[in-house]
């Protein structure tokens, strides 16, 4: 996978291994064509296993980078409903003034201050639900919020949008904390991540509130993927 970094001018392309750095570069950035991976068949669902806990207690960047093209798999009774992931938004932690964890350890975000692979749910409005996914020891507070699917399997409505996502997937606050190596909601390696695809790095939406961190680039999506939330 490749991160297109383009500044205004000229373009310039980087590995997205290079881009792992806690204060990533603020420049607008656009993307190019990659593999639509809309076309590929839903996998068989007694082939999907969670990720390990090795996954998520890495750095949060190259999390919210991996996460890219895995699927979301939510097993409820009367069916299970898969999704690829193709955006993603990284939270540093208490520095990062985006972030939950940057007014501390309150019982809102304890989770997110949990062991990694573990989901941290909240409402917004009132109304919306929103997941993220746990990242590095537990202690540091930093997760990935998952922004957008593309319907795989079981989903009858959109899924741009955090919530919009969880409504499709059906998940809620009885979800905040669950342990995603160990329940029917949880992350599989998706067959198709072997096409290449390029990652486009773009600033979080939504929050302005938070100076200079508003502008980092910390909000990742599958380049030419139909599905993101916002282009």
């Amino acid at each position: 996978m490749k991160q297109i970094d383009v500044e205004p001018v000229p373009p310039k392309t980087v590995t997205a291994s290079s881009c792992s750095a806690r204060n990533p570069r603020r420049a607008p950035q656009k993307h190019r064509s990659t593999t639509d991976l809309s076309s590929h068949a839903p996998p068989d669902v007694a082939s999907l296993h969670p990720l390990p806990r090795s996954f998520y207690d890495r750095n949060t960047i190259e999390v919210a980078h991996a996460l890219l093209g895995k699927l979301l798999v939510h097993r409820v009774p009367e069916e299970t409903r898969i999704g690829r992931i193709v955006e993603v938004e990284a939270y540093l932690g208490p520095t990062d003034l985006a972030a939950h964890t940057s007014k501390g350890l309150t019982p809102r975000t304890r989770a997110m201050f949990g062991p990694p692979g573990h989901t941290y749910v909240y409402l917004i409005y009132g109304m919306h639900h929103c997941m993220n996914v746990v990242t590095e020891p537990e202690g540091i507070g930093t997760a990935v919020l998952l922004r957008a699917l593309e319907p795989i399997a079981g989903i009858g409505s959109t899924t741009r949008g955090p919530g919009r996502l969880c409504k499709a997937m059906g998940i809620n606050l009885q979800h905040y904390g669950a342990d995603l190596c160990d329940s029917t909601l949880f992350i599989a390696q998706s067959p198709a991540t072997d096409q290449p695809f390029d990652i486009v790095a773009r600033p979080r939406i939504g929050v302005d509130y938070a100076g200079e961190w508003a502008d980092k680039l910390l909000r990742f999506y599958i380049a030419g993927n139909p599905f993101i939330s916002k282009r």
